[in-house]
């Protein structure tokens, strides 16, 4: 990082990757919700940027980059493989005025919940302080831009069609640590590094 061009900060955040066949149903289904709004009432993710999200860092020190990798290659040694499920279309915080429009994502042997939990306390040093949340496995699909709440309701009707439809499954062996870079088009989301699970 001694590079004169090279960023003092680094937007993070920590994530599982989605395979391409299930990006590819996920955004079948967000093509049909994005014609049901108004153009520009979402930012809406791309598919190939499509991921589940375990922990947001922010703007992490470019110093402290080599530290965090070896923190979060740490929690992920040993851990066993996930067989994750996406299924669902659903809204945070609430459905009435919803911030982001996203498909769930879980396994039904509780492990995707400890790994946030791991991968929360290794990272707990690189991480802004905020109050403690309840984690929920999600690929964000899109998310809602201030003013337009009035003109999503043929949204949360059409949503409700695909509150419980399955959109695949895979398993997950590694997580990544993600770069985020914001740009008129919305976020750039670059792989820095991927950290297996076994050794």
């Amino acid at each position: 990082m001694s590079d004169d061009n090279s960023p003092a900060f680094l937007r993070l955040f920590i994530a599982i990757a989605v395979p391409p066949d299930v990006q590819q149903e996920i955004g079948r289904i967000q093509g049909q919700l994005q014609r049901s709004v108004p153009p520009g009432a979402i930012r809406w993710t791309r598919p190939d940027q499509f991921h589940v999200t375990l922990k947001f860092l922010g703007d992490v020190p470019a110093a402290q980059v080599a530290a965090l990798e070896k923190s979060v290659s740490g929690a992920c040694a040993g851990f066993p493989t996930l067989h994750l499920s996406a299924d669902g279309v659903g809204f945070f915080p609430i459905e009435q005025k919803p911030r982001v429009i996203w498909a769930g994502t879980g396994d039904q042997e509780g492990q995707l919940a400890e790994l946030h939990r791991r991968i929360d306390q290794a990272v707990e040093p690189f991480a802004p302080e905020g109050k403690p949340q309840r984690f929920a496995g999600h690929i964000t699909l899109g998310r809602f831009k201030p003013g337009h709440h009035a003109a999503i309701r043929p949204l949360l009707e059409r949503a409700t069609v695909h509150r419980t439809r399955h959109f695949g499954d895979w398993q997950a062996g590694e997580v990544e640590i993600v770069r985020s870079e914001l740009t008129s088009t919305g976020a750039k989301h670059t792989p820095l590094a991927a950290y297996p699970f076994t050794e």
